[in-house]
């Protein structure tokens, strides 16, 4: 499960700014435990939440780093709607989380921290590493799907797809690392399953 680990940590890497952990202990303390509990009870009805979060965690940071961006619906050009992002889902379990946060505390929690934490919860109850995750994003306002135009496709060779990764400030032996690390998380997941 090493390799689950290094995904997260490059992930992590790419959008740590001013972030901490424990970010939202004073003004919004029962945060993680919120998103954990949402998470784990989804979890009990979909088993292949894990995999659907994480994934949604990776298109939401590739694009314009990890800004919530992929959340924000603006019609038929926002961002989720893109050919790259096809597939992706759990939007209504990070809509949950929200619902929940902004009952228990109004306007604290951003959507891409959100994201972050679901994700985080997601691998460690697929029986993944467990590890924190620094908060205090801002989630992006802009949401076109022309910003996700370079988002790694199946098809891109290899030349193609370290030239995408190039571009986000990553390099080769990241590409490998998020591709096998992404592979290996999913293939656990529904060996687990």
């Amino acid at each position: 499960m090493s390799l689950a680990l290094s995904l997260v940590t490059v992930i992590l890497s790419v959008s740590l700014a001013d972030l901490k952990v424990g970010f939202y202990s004073n003004t919004c303390p029962q945060a993680e435990s919120i998103v954990r509990r949402v998470v784990s009870g989804a979890a009990l009805s979909d088993p292949n939440l894990p995999a659907i979060l994480l994934r949604l965690h990776f298109h939401d940071c590739f694009v314009e780093g990890c800004d919530g961006s992929i959340l924000v619906d603006n019609g038929a050009i926002s961002e989720k709607n893109a050919f790259g992002h096809e597939g992706v889902r759990g939007f209504e379990i990070v809509e949950a989380i929200k619902a929940e946060l902004e009952a228990a505390c109004p306007g604290v929690v951003s959507c891409s921290d959100i994201v972050a934490l679901a994700a985080r919860d997601a691998i460690s109850l697929a029986n993944g590493p467990a590890y924190e995750v620094p908060t205090g994003r801002r989630d992006g306002l802009v949401s076109n799907m022309s910003l996700a135009k370079d988002m790694p496709e199946i098809s891109d060779t290899i030349q193609i797809l370290k030239a995408k990764f190039m571009q986000k400030g990553l390099n080769a032996k990241e590409l490998v690392l998020l591709s096998v690390s992404r592979a290996s998380v999913l293939y656990e997941i529904l060996v687990d399953q």
